[in-house]
């Protein structure tokens, strides 16, 4: 039952991430704690090692400083950070725990994916824990399981937005955007620059949803229609639906040339090198720009609009949280540093370190863009309606909906075969909630 479990969690797993590293770790079997308390520290003299993974190999120095914080603070207590690439990590994540030989602390993927690996028991439910009912419960709500306890610390929050170059736009007489119109407007005036309006990859269909996310708000608008989908009031046949499928179907002139076969990483170098005046993704991209191309003037849209004056929300996601392996011989020291990483401390550190928007209340980011993201998903936030709420099914209808949007581009569907595909996979397990 839990090996089904385990691969339930594997088919469940929504964003290719990126790579490395291993060697054995220290925990097995004991599998008889229950509901999360307090942490204790480890007996005088005695140091305990708790092993970690991870899928963001390229976040490890950061994670240097995190640990080195958390190690001052609790010196009898070693943290060990193994990432591995995250299309390796779902098969070496679902063999640790089926063997019992696995980590205590893991990263788990969002919504469907933690719900299957709690569901198949090899996680610590962590209610009790401090700090964590601090955390919004829209965050929390991505880390229960489907007896809906909470099984993880919210990591971070994903925010789609369209990265635009200051510069290019400055330099071509252009404002941003705030309609769909206006934004149509843009990249006409781009185009005949001889500027790629929007720097799109298409052959990882993850990205096509991303983009949709955004585009689709200036076309349904934000809240009240994901609530009704939610509800189940409407269907992906709804008209104002229809009309995010066609405004997606609308923007392809404006992409790069070939683009459902082009890699993400060409799109970015499209992007930073001023070949391309906009991209569309999530905000963790910010760090890859500001490497890249630190010069780079940037700022981001959140969403365009139905009409002008109209509301342009953010649209967030919870990127994953850090859960206890049930099997963990340490479990009160992986609640210990469970509590670090819920704690306003590491918020800040977090976001400070990686430019990313915390889940953590009290968090006032360093980086301007990053403070921008944190204002608007306090005031104006949307979730990530295929993510959040239809990341299920087998495949999912997420993945129903993203490659309905590659067959889209390549002529193989229209638009109302998308939206009639999408609807037919999510018709096979979605129950409205009321």
């Amino acid at each position: 039952m839990k090996r089904a479990g385990v691969w339930l969690f594997c088919a469940c797993l929504v964003f290719v991430l990126a790579a490395c590293s291993g060697s054995p770790s220290s925990t097995a079997g004991d599998q008889s704690s229950g509901n999360a308390q307090p942490g204790a520290e480890p007996a005088k003299g005695e140091t305990v090692e708790l092993v970690m993974y991870s899928w963001r190999p390229e976040d490890k120095d950061a994670y240097a400083a995190f640990i080195a914080e958390f190690e001052k603070r609790h010196p009898g207590i070693k943290v060990k950070f193994k990432p591995f690439k995250s299309t390796e990590y779902n098969t070496i994540l679902t063999n640790s725990l089926t063997s019992g030989t696995g980590p205590d602390i893991v990263q788990l993927r969002p919504y469907a994916g933690t719900r299957a690996m709690a569901d198949a028991g090899y996680l610590l439910p962590l209610d009790d824990l401090k700090g964590i009912q601090e955390i919004p419960q829209s965050y929390l709500d991505a880390a229960r399981g489907s007896d809906h306890k909470v099984y993880g610390v919210p990591l971070s929050i994903n925010s789609a937005v369209i990265f635009y170059n200051k510069k290019l736009f400055a330099d071509n007489g252009l404002q941003p955007p705030q309609t769909w119109d206006e934004f149509l407007q843009v990249c006409r005036a781009l185009q005949q620059k001889g500027i790629i309006p929007i720097a799109q990859s298409g052959k990882a269909a993850y990205l096509l949803s991303i983009t949709h996310s955004v585009i689709g708000i200036s076309a349904y608008g934000g809240g009240d229609f994901v609530d009704k989908m939610v509800k189940g009031e409407t269907t992906f046949k709804d008209p104002a639906f229809l009309d995010s499928i066609k405004k997606m179907q609308e923007l392809a002139p404006f992409f790069p040339p070939d683009f459902v076969g082009i890699d993400d990483k060409d799109a970015q170098a499209l992007f930073y090198t001023g070949k391309a005046a906009m991209y569309i993704n999530g905000s963790y991209r910010l760090e890859t720009f500001e490497k890249q191309n630190p010069d780079m003037p940037l700022d981001v849209i959140p969403s365009l609009a139905k009409e002008k004056g109209g509301d342009t929300p953010i649209v967030n996601w919870v990127d994953g949280s850090y859960g206890v392996v049930k099997a963990s011989r340490h479990p009160e020291e992986a609640k210990l540093f469970m509590e670090f990483l819920a704690s306003r401390e590491f918020g800040q550190l977090f976001s400070d370190e990686l430019n990313r928007v915390s889940p953590i209340p009290g968090v006032t980011p360093k980086h301007p863009l990053v403070q921008k993201m944190t204002q608007l998903s306090e005031t104006s936030m949307v979730p990530f309606l295929m993510l959040v709420h239809f990341g299920e099914g087998t495949p999912t209808t997420k993945t129903a909906f993203e490659d309905s949007l590659q067959g889209m581009y390549i002529n193989k569907l229209t638009v109302e075969q998308v939206a009639e595909a999408t609807q037919a996979s999510a018709d096979k397990w979605f129950a409205p909630k009321k």
